[in-house]
């Protein structure tokens, strides 16, 4: 284990699109600034754009510290871990960007994910990253768990809200438009979801 890889592709591929969880790290420049690590789930929220270069739906939260260390400096490492099948650690080391829902780009992006429905889920941005450098590592200490399925409530808290109630949950918040440590956040109010264009 412990190898350097040029391209997201075969195997590995095969083994980060198939895990049901997933991990971002982020920091800001600040030395004292708080250090962000968070989950990622539900089915169909993350795609392979091309060999280098991955993306998820960011979803609502109670916070916006990724897509506020993102805007400042674009880090990021993204991490898959093997719960079930052989021990494997995989880690994407990157630049990220969050894309947001005016931003011209934003549908075409959308149309990548037709596994899940963004509506559903609060949508905020869609997270870019090209990736700088690509490992795996062994996962000897990693245990095995058992997926069941993807939990519900997100989709039952945010799936009733239209465009203009979700920006309004949003400002309600203390950390989604400014980060804990201050930094611009999610821009708000926030525009209108744009329709995914058609498959095919």
């Amino acid at each position: 284990m412990g190898k350097t890889y040029e391209r997201i592709d075969g195997r590995l591929r095969t083994f980060i699109e198939e895990q049901p969880v997933f991990f971002t790290a982020t920091a800001p420049l600040d030395a004292d600034g708080t250090v962000n690590l968070s989950p990622k789930g539900v089915r169909g929220s993350f795609a392979v754009l091309d060999e280098r270069t991955v993306a998820y739906l960011d979803f609502a939260g109670s916070n916006a510290e990724t897509v506020a260390h993102l805007r400042e400096n674009g880090r990021i490492t993204l991490m898959w871990c093997a719960f079930q099948g052989p021990p494997t650690i995989v880690r994407v080391h990157g630049r990220g960007e969050p894309v947001f829902r005016d931003d011209p780009r934003f549908t075409a992006l959308l149309g990548r994910f037709t596994a899940a429905d963004p509506a559903s889920y609060g949508l905020r941005a869609i997270i870019v990253v090209r990736a700088e450098l690509i490992r795996d590592s062994c996962g000897y200490a990693v245990p095995f768990m058992t997926y069941d399925k993807d939990r519900t409530l997100l989709s039952d808290r945010f799936g009733r809200e239209d465009d203009a109630g979700l920006s309004a949950y949003f400002e309600k918040k203390d950390h989604i438009a400014t980060s804990i440590d201050g930094l611009p956040g999610l821009p708000l109010p926030l525009p209108a979801l744009p329709t995914a264009p058609a498959a095919g």
